[in-house]
């Protein structure tokens, strides 16, 4: 099993990149858990949400990873809970950045928030393209940090699309 973990910015394309991917490569797709729980309390989330948010994602996810598929894509995964709750409460629960560490990911896709527009869908938070440069310099600070492998994809919808998948050919062929 292959694991594939998109990350970055919302508004980003990492949702649709991940369907992009699963309807070219196959796979199994791990959404984002923090939407289920938005649309479940129907209400923003607080610091004290972060342990549920985050263990509901390790949920997803183990019960992907129980399947074993060959390609297991994940359209985001704990990088995401502990950058937002950095951000959004300046802190974040201790266990986060430990679990996410101890996880095999054997490589992250980057998307870049430039020339992606904006797309409200009212649990966005960040229409700023600054807030989400910001962001996506986190993530990829991250993982520069803890030297995990990545791709910035970037440009276009349809250039960051193609890199993707002929990265994606390339890396799915070495198995």
């Amino acid at each position: 099993m292959k694991i594939l973990a998109l990350t970055g910015p919302e508004s980003s394309g990492k949702s649709a990149l991940a369907n992009e991917i699963q309807a070219a490569a196959g796979g199994l797709i791990v959404g984002e858990y923090v939407r289920h729980f938005i649309d479940q309390e129907q209400r923003d989330t607080c610091y004290t949400d972060i342990p549920t948010i985050a263990r509901g994602q390790l949920a997803w996810e183990d019960a992907a990873r129980a399947e074993r598929p060959p390609l297991l894509i994940l359209d985001t995964h704990l990088l995401s809970n502990l950058l937002w709750s950095q951000r959004l409460f300046g802190t974040c629960p201790g266990w986060l950045e430990s679990e996410l560490l101890a996880r095999r990911y054997d490589f992250h896709f980057l998307l870049n928030p430039e020339q992606m527009e904006w797309i409200d869908d009212g649990q966005r938070c960040q229409p700023q393209l600054a807030d989400r440069k910001a962001f996506f310099n986190d993530c990829r600070d991250w993982l520069d940090q803890h030297q995990r492998p990545y791709l910035v994809l970037e440009g276009s919808w349809k250039e960051r699309r193609h890199q993707a998948l002929d990265w994606l050919e390339r890396w799915l062929g070495k198995q």
